[in-house]
């Protein structure tokens, strides 16, 4: 019996078979010996979602031996990678293309099938999530069929598998439209929160990439702007070594760590981040500047809400915090997103903000998620698929135009539910 933890140490799970596939004929034969015997299983990737969306009781699909770039057409820009893959490698591997994902999010430890099937994203007003790059996908049925599905073939299964909650099959293969490499020149600086939610909007849409981080307790966020330049000129080792390694890994971990044994000082620790923050300007590689080193384990909750509505929300979310029994150590993310048209996106038929708030590990968040939860709710917020809530399917329903579309495609392709865990019964209902 193998013990799985994700990374957040928040889902854990024992199942009793592990299985390791090397190849799509040995995932087909391993599928059909599953559900010839009545199990479930569920395909793992890097466990870097906060959910028990991957626990699998019964057997689970290892996918690390199943990584690479199967083929690329440089014409095109489409590149066919395994599932198993990580970001990081294919960042890596498409860097050696010459080519580049158009978007990314900041962090590059998840496999890309387990990225897209939770619906990560980056930010950008005209840009759509990780999803909305993909232009083909395989999979592996419950039956052991391989299928292929894009927007011409299998058009149904194609709108579902995209952001799939890995309920539908396992994706084998996916075919992602790239672009060039190109350099992103980033702009990172401390501006007073009021200023930032003045101008939250034109913001978005001057700048190809915007986010900012708001610190609860301080009066600063940290402003981040990324937009296509010329050439590179990457922060010098030892710049880079400071800021990311030193400042916001390890100073920011002894401050968290400091908050977790002594609560009430959070909201002074909370201020002294905030006005310690510095600025940065400098350009490289797309993937190295969309990327960050994120050492500091969290818990996060993140609801997609309408692009109108998020400083509405902000505004609430801010007079919650003050009034919490448990103080809030992490910083709250903001970023955006162009509507798109996959079924269980976050983002699907709507312009929409994303508003992730987390707290440090071992801290109480419960009932600051809570806050947020019902907030978010107020406007339609959608929880992201990988990270922590409580809405089952009933609400989630109310909340997605295509929802029983999806759950019809699921019937189709896993008759006898052997994809389910008790996650996705909660989210989608039983299978």
């Amino acid at each position: 019996m193998t013990r799985w933890t994700n990374w957040a140490g928040t889902a854990s799970a024992s199942p009793q078979h592990v299985h390791r596939p090397r190849t799509t004929a040995e995932i087909a034969a391993t599928l059909q010996r599953i559900a010839s015997a009545g199990r479930t299983v569920r395909p793992w990737g890097s466990g870097h979602s906060f959910t028990a969306i991957a626990a699998a009781d019964s057997d689970a699909l290892d996918l690390r031996h199943w990584t690479g770039v199967e083929r690329a057409d440089l014409t095109t820009g489409h590149v066919t990678v395994r599932s198993g893959t990580t970001l990081r490698e294919l960042n890596a591997a498409l860097d050696a293309l010459g080519l580049a994902m158009t978007n990314l999010g900041d962090i590059d430890a998840q496999t890309i099938a387990g990225a897209i099937s939770t619906g990560t994203h980056g930010t950008g007003a005209k840009l759509g999530g990780l999803a909305t790059q993909v232009v083909a996908l395989e999979l592996v049925l419950a039956d052991g069929s391989i299928v292929t599905c894009s927007a011409d073939e299998r058009p149904d299964l194609f709108a579902a598998a995209r952001v799939g909650l890995g309920a539908l099959g396992v994706i084998t293969t996916v075919t992602l439209k790239c672009e060039p490499s190109f350099v992103l020149r980033a702009q990172e600086r401390p501006e007073p929160l009021e200023q930032v939610l003045e101008g939250f909007h034109d913001f978005a849409d001057e700048n190809e990439h915007f986010e900012f981080y708001w610190f609860p307790y301080g009066k600063n966020a940290l402003v981040k702007r990324n937009n296509r330049g010329e050439t590179a000129e990457p922060l010098s080792k030892v710049r880079e070594f400071v800021d990311y390694r030193i400042m916001e890994n390890v100073a920011f971990g002894g401050l968290c760590r400091a908050g977790r044994l002594m609560p009430r000082l959070v909201p002074s620790l909370g201020s002294f981040a905030s006005k310690a923050l510095s600025a940065r300007e400098y350009s490289d590689v797309s993937h190295r500047v969309f990327v960050t080193a994120r050492n500091v384990r969290f818990t996060e909750t993140e609801y997609a809400v309408p692009r109108e509505s998020v400083l509405d929300v902000l505004a609430e979310l801010r007079a919650v915090v003050p009034t919490l029994k448990n103080p809030v150590m992490f910083p709250v993310e903001v970023r955006v997103a162009a509507a798109d048209d996959i079924w269980l996106s976050t983002a699907q038929g709507r312009d929409s903000a994303y508003i992730a708030i987390h707290q440090f590990t071992g801290m109480p968040y419960r009932e600051y998620f809570s806050a947020f939860e019902k907030i978010a709710g107020a406007v339609g917020g959608r929880p992201h698929w990988g990270k922590m809530h409580d809405l089952d399917a009933d609400v989630l329903r109310s909340r997605y135009p295509h929802f029983d579309d999806f759950l019809r495609v699921r019937k189709e392709t896993d008759p006898d539910g052997i994809f389910a865990n008790t996650y996705l019964d909660r989210v989608l209902g039983p299978a």
